[in-house]
């Protein structure tokens, strides 16, 4: 049987999704924090022995306007994923919120390859679809990512293994006088302000300076923004989340002026290098495109991503599992609309910056 994590139980939840091989930062309550818009809420599932099994974190947000709600599992469940009883209660529980908080979707993006068959087949038995995607960034979570085993391989051996070209632009980088340091919220305006050129330089929106800040100060010792120097003026700088048994890269970006300095390749190396200071399994690179042909804008990111090293990995992908299709239909046109003039709107706003 479920039960709802509560305040006395939060660090039990907690240290299960930190130990656990799909353990998530996105279903971790620090998360549940930092999006401050949404309201956090975690299922649990014991064994016989009274000790945590399965977990289920749900971010429920009230539609604007309409009396509704979505509830969204980020990279969840936490479970054994062939375990077909805990993921069912796990579910029964989410529908259970679903009615305390009228929703009309639970929406899942698990932490599983699309290899796994088996896992999607189960979602789908208990009435979850998968969504239609392209293969760029279309949905909530990137659906294609580069992950690099690091568990057990020394720092010497890390960067052996990656491709000529990009050990020759760590040392350049270093050669250059460019200087990778660890920062607070002190440097906070300055990534933002390199976020928002990059954003605009790649056609993407970025997150406000309020976000970044709110983000090293939720996820404490498990966020870093590391922020790459030359001649004492940042040139480039990302932000990386440790949790559990892995290191992901969330944010990064660069300035137009001395990207032949190579920073971002400095940056990487660091994070990695956190990563096996931790003692990590994975060190996650988060999104590429999944079209690979090297007309398409995004190759540069796949290619600079893939010189590292890291095993190309495709998701599942979204699914949802809906409630009430009326509102579903209705919110799924508006929230495409509101996208695409947010967009417009963002780049208007921030060009020439």
């Amino acid at each position: 049987m479920y039960e709802f994590i509560t305040e006395k139980t939060m660090p039990e939840y907690e240290a299960f999704i930190q130990s656990h091989p799909k353990g998530n930062f996105a279903q971790s309550s620090l998360w549940g924090k930092q999006k401050s818009a949404w309201i956090f809420r975690a299922i649990a599932v014991r064994d016989e022995k009274g000790a945590i099994r399965g977990s289920l974190g749900l971010l429920i947000r009230k539609a604007p306007i309409f009396p509704v709600s979505m509830l969204y599992a980020c990279r969840g469940p936490v479970c054994d994923l062939d375990d077909q009883q805990t993921l069912g209660q796990l579910i029964q529980g989410a529908k259970e919120l679903a009615k305390q908080y009228h929703g009309y979707v639970i929406k899942i993006d698990p932490d599983v390859s699309k290899e796994n068959q088996a896992f999607q087949a189960m979602l789908e038995s208990f009435g979850f679809r998968l969504m239609q995607s392209g293969k760029n960034f279309e949905g909530a979570q990137p659906k294609f990512v580069f992950r690099l085993n690091i568990q057990g391989k020394t720092e010497d051996e890390l960067l052996a293994s990656f491709a000529q070209k990009h050990r020759y632009n760590i040392r350049l980088a270093m050669k250059k006088g460019v200087q990778v340091k660890i920062c607070g919220q002190e440097m906070v305006p300055a990534f933002t302000k390199i976020m928002v050129e990059t954003g605009v330089r790649d056609n993407f929106i970025t997150r406000d300076e309020a976000y970044f800040s709110s983000m090293l100060q939720n996820l404490g010792e498990h966020a870093r923004l590391y922020m790459a120097f030359h001649e004492d003026q940042p040139i480039a700088g990302s932000l990386a989340i440790w949790f559990g048994d892995k290191v992901w890269y969330l944010y990064g970006a660069s300035s137009n002026a001395h990207r032949n300095l190579m920073p971002n390749y400095l940056l990487q190396w660091n994070m990695i290098q956190w990563a096996v200071e931790k003692g990590c399994r994975i060190y996650d690179f988060r999104g590429v495109s999944g079209d690979l042909s090297e007309d398409n804008p995004l190759y540069g990111l796949y290619k600079f991503k893939k010189g590292f090293n890291g095993d190309f990995t495709e998701f599942i992908g979204e699914m949802d599992l809906v409630l009430n299709g009326f509102w579903y239909q209705t919110i799924k046109q508006a929230t495409k609309a509101y996208q695409h003039l947010a967009k417009v709107r963002y780049m208007r706003q921030n060009k020439g910056k």
